[in-house]
């Protein structure tokens, strides 16, 4: 039973996956991709990075909350597509934004800080899909997880960059932060009922 739905939730996970796509392609062919184009595609390229980042994370407070595992399963995949999108966002920046021009990059990098926070998060996020097949969970046992959990500090980090990109209307960096705060706020509350019930 669990095998099915896990096989369903991850046939729904690429489709959904696939629809931000489609829609870029779509508005690009329609021409709807606004004036600024290039910003668009950054915008939404993160957005959805930041989108399946916290999908991923939530997976462990569901599992607390309604005493279910089997959507643990999906976690790899959310934040497989998470790195998907994050490539996405740093290849428009760095392709279609600066034309691979890295003296130029540098020195984007250096001026604004949220660039650089960005930077870092990404920079993160690759020892994370490099070690998210079967083999490296195995080779590094139980370093596998401690390097995982460096995804809750990717996510400040991402939304510190979307909150310092933002600049002025902070409203929409604001919600993620506050899911973020829910999602860490579930699991603190439940180690902090464990670590009682062991006294």
């Amino acid at each position: 039973m669990y095998a099915q739905r896990v096989f369903y939730a991850k046939c729904l996970i690429w489709v959904f996956a696939f629809i931000p796509i489609l829609r870029l392609v779509w508005l690009g062919v329609n021409d709807g991709l606004t004036a600024n184009p290039v910003e668009f595609i950054e915008r939404s390229t993160g957005t959805w990075a930041l989108v399946f980042l916290l999908l991923s994370l939530s997976m462990t407070p569901i599992r607390l909350l309604t005493k279910q595992v089997w959507q643990i399963q999906l976690r790899r995949l959310l934040g497989l597509w998470m790195f998907a999108y994050a490539c996405f966002h740093i290849t428009t920046y760095v392709w279609l934004d600066y034309g691979f021009v890295w003296a130029d990059i540098a020195k984007d990098i250096i001026k604004h800080p949220y660039v650089i926070v960005g930077f870092t998060a990404y920079m993160l996020t690759i020892p994370l899909a490099l070690t998210s097949n079967s083999a490296m969970i195995k080779r590094l046992k139980s370093k596998w997880k401690t390097l995982h959990q460096a995804a809750y500090l990717i996510s400040i980090l991402v939304i510190l960059h979307f909150w310092w990109l933002v600049k002025k209307d902070v409203t929409e960096p604001f919600y993620y932060a506050a899911v973020l705060c829910i999602l860490l706020g579930i699991r603190v509350y439940y180690k902090a009922i464990a670590s009682k019930n062991k006294l």
